[in-house]
């Protein structure tokens, strides 16, 4: 009887009868008695809800592996940056006022990845360094290393044994591949801005270890992938560690889904699931991803996310590689002051009062831009003017204030200058950027003005 115990677990493991049969049987194989075991203590039902749960959070680690995949088969290569020209990327949300230069590292015990910056003055800069879920993990600038704002930085892994120069700032990261995002204002002077950018280099001290992209099949934003996510979510997981604390219970659930998968009789539930609840409340999600006013968004988190899981998703989803509000502070909206959706061909207005231009609100720049409601990437007008900011050489009213128009066709009386062209017969979304946001945008208290719909 003890063996018996012994084998299969103490004796509240089983039910009177269970003991009794034992008796009789004498002996019990490890698979019967593991068989037994599930059967007296079945796994807690996984619930609609679970299932979405673990799909939202799943999703943040797959919107990073589909944007790999698309680097990696272009022109990227490990540890060597890429400059684009201004106005040259196609990720959702771009910034139009900035030069970026862009770049997959991989680095490990003993190869860290060398960045050399040249000096930068007097206009916005940022070395932003991303892991594969999407979380900003460092910043290289003027704010973040104030008594080290240029020269070189060696990205390591963290733990590295790798011999330095003392004149080199070590930047430990936390994961073996990371995404930069490079950024330096264009402001009136654009020219300038691309040599900056062009004097930046990158290269890997050693010969880093690198593991292949995830495989995993491509998908579009208006066609998430379904119950086959958890086919991989094992072998996804294991690619990238969530550095945030606290996600055990959303990764047991995403074990749990997987698990349920597998069984044929689960699986058809689990897509419909997906399909009818899932899909539609993540879509739902990028109305509610943070505080609204005056018909703008501001996004509760950004950049760094903690335990909210579904927000991370949400903005790999809409505004991939979005930093931290420590840099910039993003609002969005696709409504008007009254929460109706923006149309294309429906002209709008926007006035800021003369004691809070825009201008105003941040140490840096600020800009409006105007992109679709599907991949959230610019809208091509004839005019090829994709958004509004401090170099727009806007026309003040009488009063001081400033008014901003969004339109499919120039209002009359509208300076050209203050006139976003707006896609007729659509809906489209804006985002509001400020950059070195001021006390009372980090704060929360300022909102921009709502959008008021001309009759």
């Amino acid at each position: 009887m003890n063996r018996v115990w012994t084998r299969c677990g103490s004796r509240r493991a089983f039910g009177r009868l269970a003991v009794l049969g034992l008796m009789l049987a004498g002996s019990l194989s490890l698979a019967a008695c593991d068989t037994l075991n599930k059967a007296l203590n079945p796994a807690p039902k996984l619930t609609d809800q679970d299932i979405t749960d673990a799909y939202i959070y799943l999703l943040g680690r797959e919107l990073v592996v589909r944007q790999e995949q698309l680097d990696l088969g272009s022109d990227f290569k490990w540890n060597q940056v890429n400059h684009r020209d201004p106005g040259g990327v196609t990720w959702a949300n771009p910034n139009l006022d900035v030069a970026y230069s862009e770049a997959w590292i991989a680095i490990d015990e003993s190869s860290c990845t060398m960045v050399t910056l040249p000096s930068i003055k007097d206009r916005y800069y940022t070395v932003q360094v991303l892991n594969g879920w999407g979380e900003t993990v460092a910043n290289i600038n003027e704010r973040t290393y104030p008594e080290h704002p240029s020269g070189q930085f060696a990205l390591c892994l963290k733990g590295a044994n790798v011999l330095l120069e003392s004149s080199v700032q070590r930047v430990d990261l936390p994961s073996r591949k990371s995404r930069i995002l490079m950024r330096i204002e264009l402001g009136a002077d654009p020219a300038t801005a691309i040599k900056l950018q062009r004097k930046t280099t990158m290269i890997a001290t050693g010969t880093p270890v690198i593991a292949p992209t995830f495989d995993q099949p491509n998908f579009a934003n208006d066609a998430l992938p379904g119950v086959d996510a958890f086919d991989r979510a094992e072998a996804l997981l294991a690619t990238e560690p969530d550095i945030n604390p606290g996600m055990e219970a959303i990764q047991a659930k995403v074990h749990a889904v997987a698990a349920a998968a597998a069984d044929p009789k689960q699986r058809a539930h689990i897509e419909q699931v997906i399909q009818e609840q899932s899909i539609p409340a993540f879509y739902a999600d990028q109305e509610k991803l943070g505080t609204i006013q005056n018909g703008w968004m501001r996004p509760s988190t950004i950049g760094n996310y903690g335990s909210d899981y579904a927000s991370r998703s949400l903005v790999d989803f809409a505004g991939i590689w979005a930093n931290n509000n420590q840099e910039a502070v993003y609002f969005k909206t696709n409504t008007d002051g009254d929460g109706t959706k923006l149309d294309g061909g429906t002209v709008y207005t926007m006035t800021f009062p003369k004691d809070q231009l825009p201008g105003s609100l941040a140490h840096y720049f600020w800009s409006v831009v105007a992109v679709d409601s599907v991949k959230f990437q610019v809208i091509d007008n004839p005019l090829k003017r994709y958004l509004l900011n401090n170099q727009s050489k806007l026309k003040a009213n009488a009063d001081g204030s400033l008014t901003l128009v969004f339109a499919p066709k120039r209002p009359p009386g509208t300076p050209k200058t203050n006139w976003l062209p707006t896609p007729e017969g659509e809906n489209y979304n804006l985002t509001f950027r400020f950059y070195g946001p001021g006390p009372a945008i980090t704060a929360g208290e300022y909102f921009p003005p709502p959008l008021v719909k001309k009759e």
